[in-house]
């Protein structure tokens, strides 16, 4: 994976706004900082408000900077829903597989999501904090069948442990990358009536895109 992680003085090709949400304290920041420093604080204090990281990485020979927010999972701080959801093309919906609650949540926490934010976001379930497996709370099965009624990726992982985090981050903006990709193939192949090409080759496309085609088949993965 050398090659994986872009060096900075590139040009990007494309920005990928993603979202962490969920409740408090099931580890959305620790993930973050594990994916984006490689860094996991013991002592970690509740995010206040909203923040973000960003990463520079090589999908498909294409540089692409993944920037992830986080907010707090406090009830008073949710009236930051509508920016916070604003031109994101992915998120990560987490749950502490030890905290029942936390997970029950997530089909609220779903609804808010898909009533902000555009209709092609691409959705992974994470069931945080798998190294504590003895206090295990939500059986994995419970997961993967909420995960493929909703059409959502899933995948289980441990930001103590480093535990499936790189390659839940790298799923979900691969997937972005592919909608967004054949998106704009799509568009460069449409010509209009002047003979023209419908996207000008050389086109800067600044993501996220807000209108994309419907999404198809089904997005779990286990």
């Amino acid at each position: 994976m050398s090659n994986l992680y872009g060096d900075y003085s590139q040009k990007i090709d494309y920005v990928f706004k993603v979202v962490l949400i969920g409740d408090s304290a099931v580890g959305k920041t620790q993930l973050l900082a594990r994916f984006a420093r490689n860094e996991f604080s013991i002592d970690s204090k509740a995010t206040i408000g909203v923040e973000f990281q960003t990463k520079t990485l090589i999908i498909d020979q294409k540089t692409v900077k993944a920037q992830i927010w986080d907010t707090a999972g406090q009830e008073r701080y949710r009236a930051v829903t509508s920016a916070y959801y604003r031109g994101a093309v992915g998120a990560m919906l987490v749950y502490d597989m030890t905290k029942r609650q936390s997970f029950d949540h997530m089909a609220r926490w779903l609804e808010e999501l898909r009533g902000h934010a555009d209709k092609n976001i691409v959705i992974m379930l994470i069931g945080n904090k798998c190294d504590l497996g003895s206090l295990r709370a939500v059986p994995t099965e419970d997961a993967q069948e909420f995960a493929q009624r909703e059409n959502l990726f899933f995948m289980e992982t441990s930001a103590l442990e480093s535990t499936n985090v790189e390659t839940a981050f790298l799923t979900i903006l691969t997937e972005i990358y592919r909608l967004i990709s054949k998106k704009t193939l799509t568009a460069s192949d449409e010509v209009d009536s002047t003979g023209t090409s419908g996207l000008l080759k050389g086109t800067k496309i600044i993501v996220p895109l807000q209108e994309e085609g419907p999404r198809k088949g089904c997005c779990f993965s286990s």
